[in-house]
């Protein structure tokens, strides 16, 4: 709480002050004397800690806190001790001139000056004690080393009303001083209705050991007088006149007769009603009405509580039946399950088979590609030299110094094989390539339909895997830029099968590296499986009926005729039956698989493999 701009009146009557209202307290000029005798409760203080459990147990242990002395013992122990002193002789009246003495060193001085100020300082804390309580009702904080102590502010406003609403209290002051033990100070019995209000602590010469209190409206004090301003002045307010103060009293007089007689007419009802007793038939005829009334209420209550009785019933009659139903499609569903597991787990080992399958016939066809499109190292030449089918092709790169070594054509021709590898090999992989290729030999081409070109013209989609004619630069560019187009197609299967290419201009050696890493592993490559082209068979077939003679009306069976669709028919005796050479059975024409189970014919099936 401040104490610089205090009101000029105090808001609390006198009266009106309780221990509710002190939120703290100060404690001005400490002086320890008239020295008393250490007590036993003081030895006890003077070990115990600074903690308020600690301070109380100390108290209650010396036995402090019921037998303290009393400010009238107090009193009597400082008479005592001045009716000793007058007895004694007087001492010589010590003097500080002999701080300024020379002969005293800076050393002696300062130890002099801090005695003085230790003679003056000490750690003090207080008490607050109600009447019928035996305990303490607040014990303070230890405030160390000085003279003038500003406590801390508490609030006693949460405390029990024979507590908070007194206004008589004992206020215990313990003090220390820096070597020695905790004495026993002063003690005040305070009434707050005799505080002086004193305004602020400015300019104030307080007496040794004075208190000063704080309370919710300002400072109070014993120690000055009050300091209240006088009221204000202020011009006299007019009063009523005397006929309006007779008019009021002649209102309150009628007032008073009004009440009177209502008074009278209400005794006197009272009476009638007591002499003839009322009449309770309408009174039952109302209750009857009323029981009635209510009766009909209940039964449409009872209609409609049973109405959703049945509701609720049916509608638990068809939550069971669905889940019965639901409980029986469960059953199903685990036997279903139970009965397909085995199922499963043939088909994942169907797949795992079959992928594994796969992956050995895409080993045996990079192998086989590998084989058909050889690419090898040029002898001679410098390192990522390649040609394909013996076919030298540079690294994307075609200058004046390549063109000595390596034909238009020859690297049109290279370009063509490549190009045929890498749309063959799309398949193989399962991979789409992202522009698309067309192998014509030496005159293969491509097209990109994902740039962003100026003219949207589909012709100029289409870039040649060629050199043009008569050294065009827009031809040449074009040239260039399908090349690119077909590296990045490369470029795409290596990253499908989880290659990352260094350069993408080297397009032999990334296919190179494709081929060679499709078709490795650490088991055999798997043969081709039987039943394969039966065209060759075809052939052969038809090589030997070309020895047999001509037939009766001078022509042989033409392709395609009654009579080869009969030989080859799968469900025909012809196909098995020897085939007849000039005039004489041949053994062993027939095809050395059995379709007997398969509608099939070379002619509308063509070539088939991996025919089970």
């Amino acid at each position: 709480m401040s104490t610089l701009s205090e009101p000029r009146r105090p808001r609390l009557l006198p009266q009106n002050r309780k221990l509710r209202h002190l939120k703290g307290l100060s404690l001005r000029n400490l002086c320890f004397a008239p020295a008393h005798r250490q007590t036993a409760d003081d030895a006890v203080i003077g070990r115990s800690p600074h903690g308020h459990r600690a301070k109380l147990e100390a108290l209650h242990e010396s036995g402090s806190l019921v037998h303290s002395r009393s400010s009238e013992h107090l009193r009597t122990d400082a008479l005592r001790s001045s009716s000793s002193d007058v007895l004694r002789p007087p001492k010589a009246r010590r003097t500080s001139l002999s701080l300024g003495s020379t002969q005293l060193n800076l050393q002696s001085r300062q130890k002099k000056l801090e005695e003085l100020v230790e003679a003056t300082v000490g750690d003090v804390f207080f008490t607050l004690h109600v009447t019928d309580v035996e305990d303490p009702v607040y014990i303070s904080e230890v405030c160390e080393r000085s003279a003038n102590f500003d406590f801390q502010f508490f609030d006693m406003s949460n405390r029990q009303p024979s507590i908070s609403r007194t206004h008589r209290l004992t206020i215990r002051l313990w003090a220390k001083r820096p070597k020695d033990a905790w004495s026993f100070l002063l003690e005040e019995i305070i009434d707050l209705r005799q505080l002086n209000f004193i305004g602020t602590l400015l300019d104030r010469r307080f007496p040794p050991n004075a208190l000063v209190f704080h309370l919710e409206d300002g400072v109070y004090s014993f120690d000055f007088p009050n300091k209240i301003s006088d009221p204000k002045q202020i011009p006299p307010i007019p009063t009523s006149s005397y006929n309006a103060l007779m008019k009021l009293a002649n209102l309150e007089s009628s007032i008073e007769d009004a009440i009177e007689t209502q008074k009278h007419i209400m005794h006197q009802i009272n009476n009638i009603l007591q002499e003839d007793p009322p009449d309770s038939s309408d009174m039952a005829q109302e209750d009857v009405k009323v029981a009635n009334a209510y009766v009909s209420a209940q039964q449409r209550a009872n209609a409609i509580a049973r109405r959703k009785r049945d509701e609720l019933r049916e509608s638990l009659a068809n939550r069971r039946a669905a889940i019965a139903k639901g409980r029986e499609q469960q059953v199903e569903a685990e036997e279903d399950i139970a009965n397909n597991r085995q199922q499963l787990e043939a088909s994942k080992q169907l797949v795992e088979q079959t992928e594994r399958q796969i992956h050995g016939q895409r080993r045996r066809i990079c192998s086989e590609l590998s084989e058909i499109f050889p690419i090898t190292p040029i002898p001679n030449a410098p390192p990522l030299s390649f040609q394909i089918c013996n076919i030298p092709l540079p690294n994307s790169v075609y200058d004046a110094t390549i063109a000595r070594t390596i034909s238009e054509d020859t690297l049109s021709a290279g370009l063509g094989l490549v190009t045929l590898l890498t749309k063959h090999l799309q398949f193989y992989l399962s991979h789409h390539i992202p522009y698309p290729l067309y192998p014509y030999g030496s005159r293969s081409s491509t097209r990109d339909d994902i740039s962003h070109l100026p003219d949207s013209k589909s012709t100029t989609r289409d870039f040649p895997l060629y050199l043009p004619r008569g050294g065009s630069t827009t031809g040449q560019w074009r040239f260039e830029y399908a090349w690119f187009l077909l590296n990045k197609d490369i470029e795409a299967l290596c990253a499908s099968q989880g290659l990352k290419v260094v350069d993408i201009r080297h397009s032999l050696p990334n296919l190179k590296y494709l081929l060679y890493v499709c078709s490795a592993g650490s088991e055999d490559v798997p043969e081709r499986k039987k039943g394969g082209v039966r065209g060759l068979w075809l052939g052969r077939l038809m090589s030997r009926n070309s020895l047999a003679p001509p037939s009766a009306d001078g022509e042989s069976s033409r392709r395609g005729s009654t009579d080869s669709q009969a030989t080859l028919h799968p469900h025909g005796d012809a196909l098995h039956s020897p085939v007849k050479e000039n005039g004489a059975s041949v053994e062993g024409l027939s095809l050395p698989f059995a379709e007997s189970d398969v509608n099939f014919t070379l002619r509308t099936k063509g070539l088939r493999e991996n025919v089970a």
